[in-house]
């Protein structure tokens, strides 16, 4: 069986932040959230969607033991600044992980985490970049997994949404483009940004998000990145039908 699980589905500063400040949420479980990040088991793929800084944890706790390749959506700390983390899996792997994503990414990435790209003072190189701009596979044991790359707008600038097989996730953004819409399609799983109620100039609000789901019409809908004032207890409760809020750790099937 396929899965995806939402490792971290917090905003950029998590929750509780770091001061210990809960802000509007109440101090239960399904509130605490590290940040956004993602992983993808199909057949003998293991693959992780961002490296969050809270990749470690995320990874321990949902027992990732394997990695074949890394989705990157962009290049912003929140959503990146784990990439030093997956040394152990290079050690494991014995070769360099290919990590994926459009050219602003991966060549953001490599700018900011060259010591991870490039051999120095005996550092060996833990990743691969691999740019890609439309359908891509990934292959391993004669066995090949297709992926559709897209862009989405985040703020200033251009952030990756992924979908494979009937599942979309698309974490930070705050308009799609009409001609990425085309992968929104018949989708079982939209996994979605869904930042705050009041509107933002980089990310969905609430409105936003529903106004998606309404417009594409997934069977299902997970909205995530979610901020100090979207409480899991709360609204749960008022979401329409197949629309639900993410937590670390769900899982589900595709």
């Amino acid at each position: 069986m396929s899965t995806i699980t939402l490792l971290g589905c917090g905003s950029s500063v998590g929750a509780p932040w770091i001061t210990g400040d809960w802000r509007n949420l109440k101090k239960k479980a399904r509130n605490i959230r590290t940040r956004c990040c993602a992983h993808i088991r199909h057949k003998d793929f293991s693959i992780l969607i961002d490296t969050s800084p809270d990749i470690k944890n995320q990874c321990i706790q949902n027992n990732v033991r394997t990695l074949d390749a890394v989705l990157y959506t962009h290049a912003h700390a929140d959503q990146s600044s784990g990439i030093f983390e997956l040394r152990p899996f290079f050690w494991k792997n014995k070769k360099e992980i290919p990590i994926y994503g459009s050219s602003k990414t991966i060549n953001d990435l490599k700018k900011s985490h060259r010591y991870c790209f490039v051999a120095k003072q005996g550092y060996l190189p833990i990743v691969k970049g691999k740019i890609k701009k439309k359908t891509f596979k990934i292959e391993k044991n004669k066995k090949k997994f297709h992926i559709n790359i897209f862009d989405v707008y985040h703020g200033l600038i251009m952030a990756s949404g992924y979908r494979f097989k009937n599942v979309a996730y698309i974490s930070d953004c705050n308009d799609i483009p009409n001609k990425s819409l085309k992968y929104l399609k018949d989708l079982n799983i939209l996994i979605i940004d869904c930042l705050r109620f009041k509107k933002h100039p980089s990310h969905f609000n609430y409105d936003d998000s529903i106004n998606l789901i309404n417009k594409i019409k997934p069977k299902k809908s997970i909205l995530t990145n979610l901020h100090a004032d979207i409480d899991y207890y709360k609204l749960k409760k008022k979401l329409p039908k197949n629309v639900h809020l993410a937590y670390d750790g769900l899982r589900l099937n595709f």
